[in-house]
């Protein structure tokens, strides 16, 4: 008993010790505000990539697809109001018939250039994609690039065929279809596709001398009245519809080298080409506004160049707009570093 005693006496009776296990709290434990703001943030970073890793043309396929369809719109819409209607005929031949009082000196010059210009256009385009294409081995895009080329022509001669002749309307004018300009197709597809190869640093630089390039071409087809302004702003449009979509697949299949870094990293990239053609949209667009103006009934009993401006214009217009937006687009949605 005594033994017994003495082992009880020597035991702990009292409340049983919690382990140093127990009491010890873990280190990486915090309160449950701060452990669900960390979570929630980890959480935040790994379900949303950062703007900047995102692959070029990511996200801004709808825009391309709005501005094809806007293409596709905006054609319709000429064809409609200027082949169609008789205010539109009217516009559109008093233009052309207009153009003569600018012969001359400015119209041989005019119509060198247009001799030169199915051999100039392809000249320029080829070498240069064969340059950027093996100089920077983009096989891919310089592919998809030529067969855009190659389907706007084409797209263009198609619907010379399909779209029917000018109904009569009471104007005085060649029934024969005559839009789109074929001339002006080649020019505009040729400096899309150098557009669509060189690295996003070159395309301010690149839309602003294409577009130049095209309107100088489609001006020369007005005063050797060999088309009307319709048909040149149609022709636009029908490499726009075209362009587009291919430009999108060359900043899919491209990311890597399609890196936008922002205005002024290079002289190519300046500001000023941007402000060059908004310089030249408004000047545009007060010459059209002005001379519609002039011709309208109460304000000018004759006409004599008013509607030859006007219609110059309206290529100007058509041109450099082609050319602002797709500045804007291709650099809004290239891949940012």
């Amino acid at each position: 008993m005594s033994s017994v005693t003495g082992m009880l006496q020597g035991s702990h009776v009292g409340p049983p010790r919690r382990s140093t296990l127990h009491m010890r709290r873990p280190v990486n434990c915090g309160s449950l505000e701060r452990m669900s703001s960390q979570q929630f943030r980890t959480s935040g970073r790994s379900s949303k990539r950062p703007i900047q890793a995102r692959d070029a043309g990511a996200g801004a396929g709808f825009l391309f697809i709005l501005a094809t369809i806007a293409s596709v719109v905006g054609l319709a819409a000429t064809y409609y109001f200027f082949v169609r209607t008789t205010m539109g005929q009217f516009i559109d031949e008093s233009a052309l018939v207009e153009a003569t009082e600018l012969g001359g000196t400015a119209g041989r010059a005019s119509t060198s250039l247009l001799d030169m210009l199915p051999m100039l256009s392809l000249a320029i385009a080829t070498l240069m994609v064969i340059f950027v294409t093996v100089a920077r081995r983009r096989w891919t895009a310089a592919g998809i690039a030529v067969v855009a080329c190659i389907g706007a022509n084409a797209a263009t001669q198609i619907l010379k065929f399909l779209i029917p002749d000018r109904p009569d309307r009471g104007v005085q004018t060649l029934e024969l279809n005559s839009l789109p300009s074929g001339h002006t197709t080649l020019a505009a597809s040729a400096a899309a596709a150098v557009f669509l190869m060189v690295s996003p640093r070159w395309r301010p630089l690149a839309g602003f001398l294409g577009s130049t390039f095209a309107v100088a071409t489609g001006v020369s087809t007005l005063i050797n009245q060999w088309h009307r302004p319709a048909d040149v702003v149609a022709a636009f449009l029908v490499v726009g519809a075209v362009m587009l979509p291919a430009g999108w697949l060359i900043l899919r299949t491209g990311s890597s080298w399609n890196v936008w870094k922002g205005y002024g990293e290079h002289w190519a990239a300046s500001r000023i080409w941007v402000w060059l053609t908004v310089a030249a949209l408004l000047i545009a667009i007060a010459v059209a506004g002005y001379s519609l103006l002039q011709v309208m009934p109460g304000l000018s009993a004759d006409s004599t160049v008013d509607y030859f401006w006007a219609g110059t214009a309206f290529i100007v217009i058509a041109g450099y707009l082609s050319a602002l937006g797709g500045t804007w687009l291709f650099g809004l949605a290239a891949r940012k570093s």
